[in-house]
Protein backbone atom coordinates (compact mmCIF):
# COMPACT_ATOMS: atom_id res chain seq x y z
CA UNK A 1 0.00 0.00 0.00
CA UNK A 2 3.03 2.48 0.65
CA UNK A 3 4.60 1.65 -2.31
CA UNK A 4 1.51 2.51 -4.47
CA UNK A 5 0.92 5.53 -2.13
CA UNK A 6 4.25 6.82 -2.73
CA UNK A 7 4.26 6.07 -6.82
CA UNK A 8 1.00 7.76 -7.06
CA UNK A 9 2.60 11.18 -5.26
CA UNK A 10 5.73 10.77 -7.76
CA UNK A 11 3.59 10.99 -10.60
CA UNK A 12 1.10 13.76 -9.62
CA UNK A 13 4.24 15.70 -8.59
CA UNK A 14 5.89 14.58 -11.64
CA UNK A 15 2.40 16.20 -13.52
CA UNK A 16 2.36 18.80 -11.87
CA UNK A 17 5.74 19.87 -12.47
CA UNK A 18 5.13 19.23 -16.18
CA UNK A 19 1.64 21.67 -15.77
CA UNK A 20 4.00 24.71 -14.57
CA UNK A 21 6.31 24.14 -17.17
CA UNK A 22 3.47 24.29 -19.91
CA UNK A 23 2.50 27.63 -18.43
CA UNK A 24 5.96 29.22 -18.11
CA UNK A 25 6.32 28.38 -21.60
CA UNK A 26 3.42 30.20 -23.00
CA UNK A 27 4.39 33.18 -20.51
CA UNK A 28 7.67 33.45 -22.23
CA UNK A 29 6.44 32.94 -25.85
CA UNK A 30 3.93 36.06 -24.54
CA UNK A 31 1.08 33.67 -25.67
CA UNK A 32 -0.56 35.47 -22.32
CA UNK A 33 -4.13 33.96 -22.69
CA UNK A 34 -2.61 30.08 -22.00
CA UNK A 35 -0.61 30.86 -19.64
CA UNK A 36 -3.28 32.57 -17.36
CA UNK A 37 -5.42 29.94 -17.88
CA UNK A 38 -2.40 27.68 -16.80
CA UNK A 39 -1.40 29.40 -14.05
CA UNK A 40 -5.05 30.24 -12.72
CA UNK A 41 -4.99 26.03 -12.39
CA UNK A 42 -2.35 25.76 -10.99
CA UNK A 43 -3.47 28.80 -8.23
CA UNK A 44 -6.23 26.16 -7.37
CA UNK A 45 -4.05 23.76 -6.50
CA UNK A 46 -1.80 25.86 -4.62
CA UNK A 47 -3.19 28.95 -3.64
CA UNK A 48 -0.37 30.23 -1.47
CA UNK A 49 2.67 29.68 -4.19
CA UNK A 50 3.75 33.66 -4.42
CA UNK A 51 5.18 32.77 -8.21
CA UNK A 52 1.82 32.03 -9.28
CA UNK A 53 0.53 34.78 -7.92
CA UNK A 54 2.56 37.12 -9.48
CA UNK A 55 2.15 35.47 -12.80
CA UNK A 56 -1.76 35.73 -13.04
CA UNK A 57 -1.46 39.31 -11.91
CA UNK A 58 1.17 40.12 -14.80
CA UNK A 59 -0.72 37.72 -17.63
CA UNK A 60 -3.45 39.59 -16.38
CA UNK A 61 -1.73 43.47 -17.00
CA UNK A 62 -0.36 41.78 -20.30
CA UNK A 63 -3.74 41.36 -21.79
CA UNK A 64 -4.83 44.87 -20.24
CA UNK A 65 -7.03 43.21 -17.82
CA UNK A 66 -6.42 45.90 -14.94
CA UNK A 67 -10.06 45.55 -13.38
CA UNK A 68 -9.38 41.47 -13.26
CA UNK A 69 -6.06 42.46 -11.74
CA UNK A 70 -7.01 44.73 -9.48
CA UNK A 71 -10.16 42.47 -8.49
CA UNK A 72 -7.94 39.23 -7.63
CA UNK A 73 -5.48 41.36 -5.72
CA UNK A 74 -7.86 43.10 -3.41
CA UNK A 75 -9.85 39.63 -3.10
CA UNK A 76 -6.09 38.75 -1.75
CA UNK A 77 -5.01 41.63 0.01
CA UNK A 78 -8.96 40.94 2.00
CA UNK A 79 -7.44 37.43 3.22
CA UNK A 80 -3.65 38.29 3.76
CA UNK A 81 -2.41 41.91 4.52
CA UNK A 82 0.70 41.35 2.49
CA UNK A 83 2.23 44.97 1.37
CA UNK A 84 4.16 43.64 -1.40
CA UNK A 85 0.78 42.97 -3.19
CA UNK A 86 -0.26 46.70 -1.99
CA UNK A 87 3.53 47.53 -4.36
CA UNK A 88 1.43 45.44 -7.44
CA UNK A 89 -1.79 46.74 -6.61
CA UNK A 90 -0.37 50.55 -6.83
CA UNK A 91 1.61 49.23 -10.15
CA UNK A 92 -1.70 48.20 -11.56
CA UNK A 93 -3.13 51.64 -11.14
CA UNK A 94 -0.25 53.41 -12.20
CA UNK A 95 -0.51 50.90 -16.04
CA UNK A 96 -4.48 52.58 -15.81
CA UNK A 97 -2.29 56.34 -15.47
CA UNK A 98 -4.17 56.96 -12.10
CA UNK A 99 -0.68 57.85 -10.51
CA UNK A 100 -2.87 59.14 -7.65
CA UNK A 101 -4.34 55.95 -6.23
CA UNK A 102 -0.81 54.58 -6.99
CA UNK A 103 1.15 56.63 -4.97
CA UNK A 104 -1.39 56.11 -2.12
CA UNK A 105 -0.74 52.39 -2.27
CA UNK A 106 3.05 52.79 -2.05
CA UNK A 107 2.88 54.62 0.70
CA UNK A 108 0.83 51.97 2.18
CA UNK A 109 3.32 49.51 1.65
CA UNK A 110 6.16 51.64 2.40
CA UNK A 111 4.31 52.64 5.88
CA UNK A 112 3.97 48.67 6.87
CA UNK A 113 7.83 49.41 7.29
CA UNK A 114 7.54 51.47 10.06
CA UNK A 115 5.53 48.74 12.26
CA UNK A 116 7.54 46.02 11.00
CA UNK A 117 11.10 46.20 9.21
CA UNK A 118 11.16 42.92 7.78
CA UNK A 119 8.32 43.50 5.22
CA UNK A 120 11.15 45.64 3.19
CA UNK A 121 12.22 42.60 1.69
CA UNK A 122 8.99 41.67 0.31
CA UNK A 123 7.88 45.69 -0.69
CA UNK A 124 11.79 46.53 -1.80
CA UNK A 125 11.52 43.38 -3.96
CA UNK A 126 8.32 44.13 -5.52
CA UNK A 127 9.03 47.89 -6.03
CA UNK A 128 12.77 46.55 -7.74
CA UNK A 129 10.52 44.24 -9.98
CA UNK A 130 8.75 47.00 -11.32
CA UNK A 131 11.45 49.30 -12.02
CA UNK A 132 10.16 51.75 -9.54
CA UNK A 133 13.85 52.72 -8.13
CA UNK A 134 13.40 55.87 -6.09
CA UNK A 135 10.43 53.91 -3.73
CA UNK A 136 13.11 50.53 -3.35
CA UNK A 137 15.40 53.22 -2.28
CA UNK A 138 13.09 54.47 0.33
CA UNK A 139 12.30 51.20 1.62
CA UNK A 140 15.56 50.36 2.38
CA UNK A 141 16.66 53.72 4.01
CA UNK A 142 13.33 53.65 6.15
CA UNK A 143 14.06 50.40 7.11
CA UNK A 144 17.43 51.21 8.27
CA UNK A 145 15.84 53.80 9.84
CA UNK A 146 13.58 51.48 11.98
CA UNK A 147 16.08 48.99 12.50
CA UNK A 148 19.89 49.74 12.75
CA UNK A 149 20.81 46.28 12.87
CA UNK A 150 19.98 46.48 9.20
CA UNK A 151 22.23 47.24 6.53
CA UNK A 152 21.37 47.38 3.14
CA UNK A 153 24.24 49.29 1.68
CA UNK A 154 25.10 46.85 -0.97
CA UNK A 155 20.78 46.61 -1.99
CA UNK A 156 20.98 51.11 -2.42
CA UNK A 157 24.62 50.42 -4.35
CA UNK A 158 23.11 48.31 -6.90
CA UNK A 159 20.00 50.88 -7.52
CA UNK A 160 22.18 54.00 -7.21
CA UNK A 161 24.07 52.27 -9.67
CA UNK A 162 20.97 51.58 -12.06
CA UNK A 163 19.96 55.76 -11.90
CA UNK A 164 23.58 56.48 -12.64
CA UNK A 165 24.05 58.42 -9.37
CA UNK A 166 27.63 56.67 -9.43
CA UNK A 167 28.85 59.16 -6.19
CA UNK A 168 26.47 57.63 -3.77
CA UNK A 169 26.91 54.35 -5.30
CA UNK A 170 30.46 54.55 -4.83
CA UNK A 171 30.13 55.38 -0.77
CA UNK A 172 27.22 52.67 -0.38
CA UNK A 173 29.39 50.00 -1.49
CA UNK A 174 31.69 51.55 0.82
CA UNK A 175 29.84 51.66 3.34
CA UNK A 176 28.78 48.26 3.03
CA UNK A 177 33.07 47.40 2.96
CA UNK A 178 33.34 49.37 6.40
CA UNK A 179 30.29 47.23 7.50
CA UNK A 180 31.86 43.99 6.00
CA UNK A 181 35.28 43.68 5.16
CA UNK A 182 35.22 40.48 4.01
CA UNK A 183 33.39 41.43 1.23
CA UNK A 184 36.18 42.97 -0.26
CA UNK A 185 36.79 40.82 -3.01
CA UNK A 186 33.38 40.80 -4.16
CA UNK A 187 32.64 45.22 -3.88
CA UNK A 188 35.94 45.05 -5.64
CA UNK A 189 34.56 43.00 -9.04
CA UNK A 190 31.41 44.88 -8.54
CA UNK A 191 33.11 48.65 -8.71
CA UNK A 192 35.29 47.30 -11.55
CA UNK A 193 32.43 47.65 -13.83
CA UNK A 194 31.88 51.21 -13.30
CA UNK A 195 35.34 51.74 -14.18
CA UNK A 196 37.65 52.21 -17.22
CA UNK A 197 41.44 51.39 -17.79
CA UNK A 198 42.38 55.02 -18.45
CA UNK A 199 42.38 57.06 -15.31
CA UNK A 200 41.42 60.39 -16.32
CA UNK A 201 38.18 58.61 -16.68
CA UNK A 202 35.15 60.57 -14.91
CA UNK A 203 34.17 57.51 -12.55
CA UNK A 204 38.18 56.79 -12.05
CA UNK A 205 38.75 60.25 -10.90
CA UNK A 206 35.29 60.42 -9.05
CA UNK A 207 36.18 57.03 -7.01
CA UNK A 208 39.56 58.40 -6.51
CA UNK A 209 38.76 61.51 -4.80
CA UNK A 210 35.95 59.45 -2.40
CA UNK A 211 38.65 57.15 -1.23
CA UNK A 212 41.12 60.24 -0.76
CA UNK A 213 38.64 61.92 1.36
CA UNK A 214 37.69 58.77 3.61
CA UNK A 215 41.91 58.58 4.31
CA UNK A 216 41.62 61.85 5.24
CA UNK A 217 38.88 61.95 7.88
CA UNK A 218 39.37 58.09 8.94
CA UNK A 219 42.16 56.53 8.26
CA UNK A 220 41.74 52.75 7.43
CA UNK A 221 44.26 50.68 5.62
CA UNK A 222 41.02 49.40 3.52
CA UNK A 223 40.97 52.27 1.81
CA UNK A 224 44.75 52.64 1.00
CA UNK A 225 44.04 48.63 -0.50
CA UNK A 226 41.08 50.19 -2.77
CA UNK A 227 43.54 53.08 -3.47
CA UNK A 228 46.15 50.66 -5.02
CA UNK A 229 43.43 48.45 -6.46
CA UNK A 230 42.27 51.39 -8.41
CA UNK A 231 45.92 52.27 -9.56
CA UNK A 232 46.78 48.90 -10.51
CA UNK A 233 43.59 48.83 -12.79
CA UNK A 234 44.83 51.88 -14.69
CA UNK A 235 48.25 50.36 -14.92
CA UNK A 236 49.27 53.32 -12.83
CA UNK A 237 52.04 50.98 -10.90
CA UNK A 238 54.22 53.32 -9.55
CA UNK A 239 50.84 54.94 -7.42
CA UNK A 240 49.64 51.74 -6.45
CA UNK A 241 53.49 51.17 -5.17
CA UNK A 242 53.20 54.62 -2.83
CA UNK A 243 50.29 52.80 -1.47
CA UNK A 244 51.49 49.02 -0.84
CA UNK A 245 54.25 51.18 1.08
CA UNK A 246 52.15 52.81 3.14
CA UNK A 247 50.35 49.64 4.02
CA UNK A 248 53.16 47.87 5.10
CA UNK A 249 54.77 50.67 7.19
CA UNK A 250 51.88 50.32 8.59
CA UNK A 251 51.24 46.77 9.24
CA UNK A 252 54.52 44.90 8.49
CA UNK A 253 53.39 41.45 8.54
CA UNK A 254 54.18 40.37 4.53
CA UNK A 255 55.49 41.81 1.79
CA UNK A 256 53.77 39.70 -0.46
CA UNK A 257 51.21 42.12 -1.71
CA UNK A 258 54.15 44.18 -2.17
CA UNK A 259 55.55 41.35 -4.61
CA UNK A 260 52.12 40.60 -6.39
CA UNK A 261 52.74 43.70 -7.21
CA UNK A 262 56.03 43.89 -9.03
CA UNK A 263 54.95 40.37 -10.70
CA UNK A 264 52.01 42.62 -11.96
CA UNK A 265 53.93 45.48 -13.25
CA UNK A 266 56.51 42.66 -15.17
CA UNK A 267 53.76 40.73 -16.43
CA UNK A 268 52.99 44.24 -18.03
CA UNK A 269 56.02 44.92 -19.25
CA UNK A 270 56.77 48.39 -17.02
CA UNK A 271 60.14 46.84 -16.20
CA UNK A 272 61.11 49.98 -14.63
CA UNK A 273 58.96 49.97 -11.65
CA UNK A 274 58.98 46.49 -11.62
CA UNK A 275 62.95 46.82 -10.67
CA UNK A 276 62.19 49.75 -8.29
CA UNK A 277 59.77 46.94 -6.53
CA UNK A 278 62.03 44.36 -6.80
CA UNK A 279 65.05 46.49 -5.34
CA UNK A 280 62.77 47.97 -2.15
CA UNK A 281 61.73 44.08 -1.12
CA UNK A 282 65.63 42.95 -1.30
CA UNK A 283 66.33 46.13 1.19
CA UNK A 284 63.12 45.11 3.61
CA UNK A 285 62.81 41.83 4.05
CA UNK A 286 64.07 39.67 6.66
CA UNK A 287 63.65 36.46 5.08
CA UNK A 288 66.22 34.70 2.93
CA UNK A 289 63.73 32.97 0.42
CA UNK A 290 61.95 36.49 -0.29
CA UNK A 291 65.07 38.18 -1.10
CA UNK A 292 66.31 35.22 -3.49
CA UNK A 293 63.06 35.40 -5.23
CA UNK A 294 63.29 39.37 -5.76
CA UNK A 295 66.68 39.06 -6.43
CA UNK A 296 66.11 36.70 -9.15
CA UNK A 297 63.14 38.37 -10.99
CA UNK A 298 65.54 41.71 -10.93
CA UNK A 299 68.59 39.63 -12.50
CA UNK A 300 66.06 38.45 -15.11
CA UNK A 301 64.63 42.27 -16.36
CA UNK A 302 68.58 43.29 -16.45
CA UNK A 303 69.22 40.31 -18.41
CA UNK A 304 66.76 40.89 -20.92
CA UNK A 305 67.65 44.83 -21.43
CA UNK A 306 71.62 44.09 -21.40
CA UNK A 307 73.63 44.01 -24.60
CA UNK A 308 75.51 41.10 -25.04
CA UNK A 309 78.93 42.94 -25.08
CA UNK A 310 78.14 43.69 -21.37
CA UNK A 311 77.01 40.16 -20.40
CA UNK A 312 79.99 39.73 -17.75
CA UNK A 313 77.94 42.84 -15.85
CA UNK A 314 75.26 39.81 -15.76
CA UNK A 315 77.68 37.18 -14.96
CA UNK A 316 79.51 39.06 -11.88
CA UNK A 317 75.95 40.00 -10.72
CA UNK A 318 75.23 36.19 -10.33
CA UNK A 319 78.67 35.75 -8.97
CA UNK A 320 77.90 37.76 -5.92
CA UNK A 321 75.25 36.74 -5.04
CA UNK A 322 76.50 32.86 -5.15
CA UNK A 323 78.96 34.64 -2.85
CA UNK A 324 76.43 35.86 -0.65
CA UNK A 325 73.74 33.57 -0.24
CA UNK A 326 75.86 30.30 -0.92
CA UNK A 327 75.09 27.25 -3.78
CA UNK A 328 72.78 25.52 -1.79
CA UNK A 329 69.49 24.22 -2.02
CA UNK A 330 67.92 27.46 -0.98
CA UNK A 331 69.81 28.87 -4.47
CA UNK A 332 68.24 26.55 -6.92
CA UNK A 333 66.23 29.00 -8.81
CA UNK A 334 68.96 31.40 -9.24
CA UNK A 335 71.54 28.34 -9.98
CA UNK A 336 69.00 27.34 -13.02
CA UNK A 337 68.36 31.27 -14.52
CA UNK A 338 72.58 31.24 -14.10
CA UNK A 339 72.77 28.22 -16.64
CA UNK A 340 70.08 29.24 -18.50
CA UNK A 341 71.87 32.84 -18.64
CA UNK A 342 75.33 31.04 -19.84
CA UNK A 343 74.06 28.54 -22.34
CA UNK A 344 70.91 30.93 -24.15
CA UNK A 345 72.66 33.89 -23.65
CA UNK A 346 76.49 33.84 -23.37
CA UNK A 347 76.63 30.88 -25.85
CA UNK A 348 78.63 29.07 -23.33
CA UNK A 349 76.27 25.76 -23.00
CA UNK A 350 78.94 23.24 -22.31
CA UNK A 351 79.97 25.61 -18.89
CA UNK A 352 76.13 25.87 -18.05
CA UNK A 353 76.21 21.72 -18.13
CA UNK A 354 78.74 21.55 -15.80
CA UNK A 355 77.23 24.16 -13.37
CA UNK A 356 73.87 22.22 -13.34
CA UNK A 357 75.46 18.70 -12.82
CA UNK A 358 76.82 20.34 -9.80
CA UNK A 359 73.47 21.69 -8.82
CA UNK A 360 72.45 17.81 -9.02
CA UNK A 361 74.95 16.95 -5.78
CA UNK A 362 73.32 18.87 -3.49
CA UNK A 363 70.25 17.77 -1.62
CA UNK A 364 67.79 18.09 -3.73
CA UNK A 365 63.79 16.75 -3.67
CA UNK A 366 62.74 14.80 -6.49
CA UNK A 367 60.48 17.64 -7.79
CA UNK A 368 63.61 19.84 -7.73
CA UNK A 369 66.20 17.30 -9.47
CA UNK A 370 63.54 17.25 -12.07
CA UNK A 371 63.54 20.68 -12.85
CA UNK A 372 67.17 20.65 -13.10
CA UNK A 373 66.93 17.62 -15.14
CA UNK A 374 64.26 19.50 -17.57
CA UNK A 375 67.01 22.12 -17.94
CA UNK A 376 69.56 20.16 -18.76
CA UNK A 377 67.45 18.83 -21.50
CA UNK A 378 66.94 22.12 -22.88
CA UNK A 379 70.65 23.20 -22.73
CA UNK A 380 70.72 20.17 -24.71
CA UNK A 381 68.48 20.90 -27.19
CA UNK A 382 70.02 24.16 -27.69
CA UNK A 383 72.87 22.25 -28.79
CA UNK A 384 70.97 20.01 -30.84
CA UNK A 385 71.77 16.87 -28.88
CA UNK A 386 68.30 15.96 -29.52
CA UNK A 387 69.01 12.11 -28.14
CA UNK A 388 70.76 12.98 -25.19
CA UNK A 389 67.70 15.44 -24.55
CA UNK A 390 65.55 13.28 -24.75
CA UNK A 391 67.32 10.89 -22.28
CA UNK A 392 66.57 13.58 -19.23
CA UNK A 393 62.79 13.89 -20.50
CA UNK A 394 62.19 10.27 -20.21
CA UNK A 395 63.87 10.04 -16.72
CA UNK A 396 61.45 12.90 -15.58
CA UNK A 397 58.70 11.08 -16.78
CA UNK A 398 59.30 7.47 -15.44
CA UNK A 399 60.48 9.14 -12.10
CA UNK A 400 57.28 11.10 -11.49
CA UNK A 401 54.60 9.98 -13.16
CA UNK A 402 51.40 11.75 -13.67
CA UNK A 403 52.71 14.76 -12.17
CA UNK A 404 52.71 17.97 -13.92
CA UNK A 405 56.14 18.33 -14.37
CA UNK A 406 56.45 14.80 -15.63
CA UNK A 407 53.82 16.13 -18.44
CA UNK A 408 56.08 19.14 -19.06
CA UNK A 409 58.85 16.74 -19.65
CA UNK A 410 56.52 15.08 -22.24
CA UNK A 411 55.76 17.74 -23.98
CA UNK A 412 59.70 18.53 -24.58
CA UNK A 413 59.80 14.78 -25.87
CA UNK A 414 57.15 16.02 -28.06
CA UNK A 415 58.91 19.61 -29.43
CA UNK A 416 62.41 17.75 -29.34
CA UNK A 417 61.02 15.05 -31.22
CA UNK A 418 59.29 17.86 -33.43
CA UNK A 419 62.81 19.69 -33.61
CA UNK A 420 64.53 16.51 -35.13
CA UNK A 421 61.48 15.40 -37.98
CA UNK A 422 60.38 12.86 -35.90
CA UNK A 423 56.64 14.01 -36.89
CA UNK A 424 55.05 10.83 -35.98
CA UNK A 425 56.77 9.87 -32.24
CA UNK A 426 55.90 13.58 -31.31
CA UNK A 427 52.23 13.14 -33.04
CA UNK A 428 51.66 10.33 -30.01
CA UNK A 429 53.37 12.27 -27.32
CA UNK A 430 50.80 14.85 -28.26
CA UNK A 431 47.93 12.85 -28.10
CA UNK A 432 47.95 11.81 -24.78
CA UNK A 433 49.07 15.74 -23.74
CA UNK A 434 45.67 16.89 -25.36
CA UNK A 435 44.23 15.82 -21.45
CA UNK A 436 46.55 17.30 -19.64
CA UNK A 437 45.79 18.44 -16.03
CA UNK A 438 47.97 21.52 -17.23
CA UNK A 439 45.55 23.60 -19.11
CA UNK A 440 48.66 25.57 -20.60
CA UNK A 441 50.44 22.13 -21.57
CA UNK A 442 46.90 20.73 -22.84
CA UNK A 443 46.86 24.06 -25.23
CA UNK A 444 50.25 23.99 -26.02
CA UNK A 445 50.18 20.42 -27.12
CA UNK A 446 47.11 20.88 -29.47
CA UNK A 447 48.40 23.39 -31.08
CA UNK A 448 51.53 21.46 -32.19
CA UNK A 449 49.78 18.27 -33.06
CA UNK A 450 47.44 20.67 -35.26
CA UNK A 451 50.44 22.01 -36.82
CA UNK A 452 51.77 18.67 -37.56
CA UNK A 453 48.42 16.58 -38.70
CA UNK A 454 47.50 19.67 -41.12
CA UNK A 455 51.20 19.83 -42.90
CA UNK A 456 52.58 16.31 -42.73
CA UNK A 457 50.51 14.81 -45.69
CA UNK A 458 51.10 17.60 -48.59
CA UNK A 459 54.59 16.34 -49.38
CA UNK A 460 55.79 12.93 -48.82
CA UNK A 461 59.14 14.22 -47.64
CA UNK A 462 57.75 16.54 -45.38
CA UNK A 463 60.24 19.83 -46.69
CA UNK A 464 58.26 23.01 -45.31
CA UNK A 465 57.37 21.30 -42.13
CA UNK A 466 60.84 20.35 -41.64
CA UNK A 467 61.88 23.85 -42.54
CA UNK A 468 59.42 25.52 -40.22
CA UNK A 469 60.10 22.97 -37.24
CA UNK A 470 64.12 24.27 -37.58
CA UNK A 471 62.94 27.81 -37.92
CA UNK A 472 61.03 26.63 -34.63
CA UNK A 473 64.31 25.32 -33.20
CA UNK A 474 66.46 28.85 -33.92
CA UNK A 475 63.66 30.76 -31.93
CA UNK A 476 64.47 28.17 -29.02
CA UNK A 477 68.03 28.87 -29.48
CA UNK A 478 67.65 32.96 -29.52
CA UNK A 479 68.84 32.85 -33.28
CA UNK A 480 65.31 35.01 -34.23
CA UNK A 481 67.30 36.27 -37.69
CA UNK A 482 68.03 33.10 -38.81
CA UNK A 483 64.77 31.64 -38.05
CA UNK A 484 63.07 34.66 -40.29
CA UNK A 485 65.64 34.25 -42.92
CA UNK A 486 64.37 30.41 -42.96
CA UNK A 487 60.75 31.59 -42.77
CA UNK A 488 61.46 33.08 -46.11
CA UNK A 489 62.65 30.24 -47.78
CA UNK A 490 59.19 28.84 -47.02
CA UNK A 491 57.17 31.33 -48.28
CA UNK A 492 58.89 31.78 -51.34
CA UNK A 493 58.89 28.21 -52.18
CA UNK A 494 56.30 26.44 -50.96
CA UNK A 495 53.56 29.33 -51.79
CA UNK A 496 50.84 26.80 -52.18
CA UNK A 497 50.78 25.04 -49.21
CA UNK A 498 48.98 25.03 -46.33
CA UNK A 499 51.62 25.77 -43.85
CA UNK A 500 51.99 29.27 -45.28
CA UNK A 501 49.25 30.30 -43.06
CA UNK A 502 51.39 29.63 -40.07
CA UNK A 503 54.89 30.56 -41.54
CA UNK A 504 53.30 34.43 -41.84
CA UNK A 505 51.78 34.32 -38.88
CA UNK A 506 55.35 33.12 -37.39
CA UNK A 507 57.35 35.80 -38.91
CA UNK A 508 54.74 38.61 -37.83
CA UNK A 509 55.23 37.59 -33.97
CA UNK A 510 59.27 37.69 -35.18
CA UNK A 511 59.14 41.26 -36.54
CA UNK A 512 57.12 42.81 -34.16
CA UNK A 513 59.38 41.41 -31.06
CA UNK A 514 62.00 43.16 -32.91
CA UNK A 515 59.59 46.49 -33.28
CA UNK A 516 59.79 46.31 -37.53
CA UNK A 517 56.29 47.13 -37.42
CA UNK A 518 55.30 47.79 -41.47
CA UNK A 519 56.74 44.15 -41.62
CA UNK A 520 54.77 42.62 -39.25
CA UNK A 521 51.46 44.43 -40.29
CA UNK A 522 52.31 43.54 -43.89
CA UNK A 523 52.90 39.39 -42.90
CA UNK A 524 49.10 39.69 -40.33
CA UNK A 525 47.42 41.91 -43.15
CA UNK A 526 48.63 39.31 -46.23
CA UNK A 527 47.49 36.40 -43.61
CA UNK A 528 44.12 38.06 -42.85
CA UNK A 529 43.32 39.08 -46.54
CA UNK A 530 44.38 35.50 -47.92
CA UNK A 531 43.25 32.76 -45.00
CA UNK A 532 40.08 34.04 -43.90
CA UNK A 533 38.55 30.62 -43.25
CA UNK A 534 41.54 29.60 -41.27
CA UNK A 535 42.12 28.74 -38.05
CA UNK A 536 44.68 31.43 -37.31
CA UNK A 537 42.67 34.66 -38.98
CA UNK A 538 41.50 35.52 -35.74
CA UNK A 539 45.38 35.49 -34.06
CA UNK A 540 46.16 37.76 -36.82
CA UNK A 541 43.44 40.21 -36.90
CA UNK A 542 43.91 40.47 -32.93
CA UNK A 543 48.28 40.96 -33.18
CA UNK A 544 46.94 43.72 -36.44
CA UNK A 545 45.37 45.43 -33.84
CA UNK A 546 47.01 45.38 -30.50
CA UNK A 547 49.94 46.72 -33.47
CA UNK A 548 47.67 49.69 -34.99
CA UNK A 549 46.34 50.75 -31.28
CA UNK A 550 49.81 50.71 -29.00
CA UNK A 551 52.44 51.17 -31.49
CA UNK A 552 51.35 52.76 -34.80
CA UNK A 553 48.42 55.33 -33.29
CA UNK A 554 45.66 54.24 -35.51
CA UNK A 555 42.62 53.43 -33.39
CA UNK A 556 40.17 53.28 -36.02
CA UNK A 557 42.25 50.62 -37.76
CA UNK A 558 42.06 49.06 -34.32
CA UNK A 559 38.57 49.30 -34.04
CA UNK A 560 37.67 47.20 -37.25
CA UNK A 561 40.10 44.60 -36.55
CA UNK A 562 38.07 44.35 -33.18
CA UNK A 563 35.33 44.38 -34.23
CA UNK A 564 35.84 42.01 -36.74
CA UNK A 565 36.47 39.60 -34.21
CA UNK A 566 33.37 40.19 -31.98
CA UNK A 567 30.85 39.94 -34.77
CA UNK A 568 32.91 36.93 -37.15
CA UNK A 569 34.93 35.06 -34.67
CA UNK A 570 32.44 34.57 -31.06
CA UNK A 571 34.53 31.81 -29.68
CA UNK A 572 37.81 33.41 -30.00
CA UNK A 573 40.10 33.34 -27.26
CA UNK A 574 40.71 36.85 -27.54
CA UNK A 575 36.79 38.23 -28.01
CA UNK A 576 36.61 39.18 -24.25
CA UNK A 577 39.82 41.38 -24.73
CA UNK A 578 38.96 42.45 -28.38
CA UNK A 579 35.14 43.64 -26.99
CA UNK A 580 36.69 45.17 -24.14
CA UNK A 581 39.54 47.08 -26.16
CA UNK A 582 36.87 48.10 -28.73
CA UNK A 583 34.67 49.54 -26.42
CA UNK A 584 37.96 51.86 -25.30
CA UNK A 585 38.67 53.05 -28.40
CA UNK A 586 35.22 53.72 -28.83
CA UNK A 587 34.98 55.56 -25.70
CA UNK A 588 31.72 53.89 -24.63
CA UNK A 589 30.75 55.74 -21.10
CA UNK A 590 30.98 52.87 -18.24
CA UNK A 591 27.46 51.25 -16.98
Amino acid sequence: MRFFSALFLFISLNVFAQDANLALDYFNKGDYEKALHEYEKLYRKKPSNITYIYKIVESYQQLERYDDSEAFLLKLLSRRAYPAFLVELGYNHQLKNDLEKANTHYKEALGYIESKPSHVFGVAKGFQNRALLDEAILAYEKAMEVNSNYNFSIQLAQLYGEQGHIEKMFNSYLGFLQYNPSALSDIKRRINEFLGENGESENNILFRKILLKKLQQEPDLLWNKLLSWLFIQQKDFKKAFIQEKAIFNRKPESLDRIQELALISLDEKENEIAKEIFSYVINTAQDIDTKLNAHYHLIQIETKETSRKEYNVINDKYQSLFEEFGLVTQTLNLQMAYAHFLAFYNNEATEATKFLENSLDLPLSRTQKAQVKLKLGDILVLQEKFNQALIYYTQIQRNLKNSTISQEARFRVAKTSYFKGDFKWAESQLKILKSSTSQLIANDALDLKLLISDNKYEDSLQTALKLYAKADLLVFQNKKEQAIALLDTILNNHKTEPIIAQTLFKQGQLFKERRDFDKAVANFEVLIDNYRDGILVDDGCFYLAVIFEKYLNQPEKAKKLYEEIIFNHADSIYFVEARKRYRALRGDAIN
